[in-house]
């Protein structure tokens, strides 16, 4: 079975065993006495080095599509040359992570309420192993993590030495990179680790990283924006919401929307910026934290991470300017004149999606569920209700529709979080899950260093020649 389709196998067969319906055989008893994530990654790998040896053998020279001139000049846009298990983008369809849905991940994954989000424990264990967690093996990952998250002194030194005005992302990355001298795979390299156990320190810091992340963002937050008070972890709350206790906020509804948040914006298959970054640098033997750092930088980009923030700012502008009670004729009108001045409507359109996004669909959904009368996010819905139309009337856009930015820092400000400059840490710290997963399996898989082919605009403009010649 394909290991996108792993999970839904396991959720059936868990669902007929319970049911008195089938026998389980005796790996079966075993995958459900494994609990933690490091023990059942040693009983999945073999398994999966056999698999790719296989592909590579029996189909290694089967043609993947053709590319094109518009390709290689457009940013390699469409061309399929990449292996990456965690999750996949369909254009129609959108996410699925280890071949689930959203709403299939938000029904299967354990929660920490009753019909509650899913806990990023969860999540993390579904991408890294391609099975749904039980509930206590999500717990020994919160455990985990707990035991894992506590952050040496020297790397609040690093921070501190940054003024307090300076980007949150900055900061993050400078924290990673000073995070990086606890390096285990460093360590390991340098005394001569053979290749086919490079995956084991890559996963120890992959492990410890993400149980430092909160810690170190929640500490940038408070250092930027509350007067450098520093709230200590409450290591009995799992790992959304303990994020969310840290950045200073106690609404049980706030730790839910931190874990949908989390869960959501982990991973987007290898192709966006921050991801192929994370594998590019990793492909070289950097470590995570160097990888992940370099991810960051690539997140921080105004067309990439920084759109959740510019689509508030446009969303507040045009409250200030009609009212967040404006009639549909006068937001038609007001996302007109944005068009006509040159400037585009953010949230709106994606580069692989020609659907919804069902990232925004799951947070309009939470909206509606906790904050149904809230002015801006009516404000949303009516922006969704009109956008679409407006901009397929230009004739210039493949994709319409709204985003995953069109609605997330929508209910951040709700809730209180309203510092628009730190929302694409939020973003750093749930693309950590996805990037970091991916790259403990690039090491399994013993993937080698990425070396793309290159070429000049005259090799390009004589070789078309020559096709034209020959045609």
């Amino acid at each position: 079975m394909a290991m996108g389709g792993r999970a839904r196998g396991v959720a059936s067969k868990l669902r007929r065993i319970s049911a008195g319906c089938e026998i389980a055989p005796h790996w079966w008893f075993r995958r459900l006495l494994t609990t933690d994530l490091r023990s059942r990654l040693v009983e999945l790998i073999p398994g999966e080095q056999e698999r790719l040896k296989k592909l590579k053998k029996e189909h290694g020279s089967v043609p993947l599509g053709q590319t094109t001139v518009d390709m290689a000049i457009g940013g390699m846009r469409g061309i399929k040359g990449m292996l990456w298990e965690t999750s996949l983008l369909d254009p129609e369809e959108g996410i699925r992570f280890r071949g689930l849905s959203i709403p299939e991940c938000q029904e299967k994954l354990p929660a920490a309420v009753s019909d509650g989000e899913p806990i990023p424990e969860g999540l993390f264990w579904l991408l890294v192993t391609g099975e749904v967690p039980s509930k206590e093996q999500a717990a020994t990952l919160t455990k985990d993590w707990a035991s894992r998250s506590d952050i040496p002194g020297h790397v609040y030194d690093v921070v501190n030495a940054l003024p307090s005005n300076a980007h949150p992302m900055t900061q993050l990355t400078a924290g990673v990179m000073a995070l990086q001298t606890d390096s285990e795979f460093q360590k390991a390299y340098e005394k001569g680790i053979h290749k086919s156990k490079f995956w084991e320190p890559v996963y120890e810091d992959s492990m410890n990283l993400i149980a430092r992340l909160p810690g170190l963002a929640s500490y940038i937050y408070q250092r930027t924006y509350h007067g450098g008070k520093l709230i200590e972890s409450n290591k009995s709350l799992d790992y959304g919401a303990n994020f969310a206790h840290m950045l200073g906020f106690k609404e049980p509804k706030m730790h839910e929307l931190m874990r949908l948040y989390l869960t959501i914006h982990s991973d987007h298959e290898g192709g966006n910026v921050s991801a192929h970054t994370v594998r590019l640098v990793g492909s070289a033997l950097s470590d995570p934290y160097l990888s992940f750092a370099a991810g960051m930088n690539g997140l921080a980009g105004p067309l990439h991470g920084l759109a959740n923030q510019e689509v508030l700012r446009w969303i507040n502008e045009a409250v200030e300017a009609i009212g967040a009670d404006a009639s549909k004729e006068k937001l038609t009108k007001y996302v007109k004149d944005t068009l006509n001045s040159g400037k585009v409507v953010p949230g709106y359109g994606h580069a692989v999606l020609r659907k919804t996004d069902p990232r925004y669909t799951c947070q309009r959904e939470f909206a509606l569920k906790h904050l149904p009368d809230d002015p801006i996010f009516k404000m949303v819905s009516n922006l969704y209700e009109v956008v679409p139309d407006i901009l397929l009337e230009t004739g210039k856009v493949k994709n319409p529709w709204p985003n995953v930015d069109a609605h997330s820092g929508v209910l951040l400000q709700y809730f209180g979080l309203t510092e628009e400059n730190y929302y694409t840490v939020l973003f750093g710290v749930s693309r950590a899950l996805g990037v970091l997963a991916q790259l403990v399996w690039d090491r399994a898989l013993g993937l080698p260093i990425e070396r793309p082919k290159s070429m000049t605009m005259e090799w390009l403009e004589n070789y078309c020649k020559k096709q034209t010649v020959t045609a």
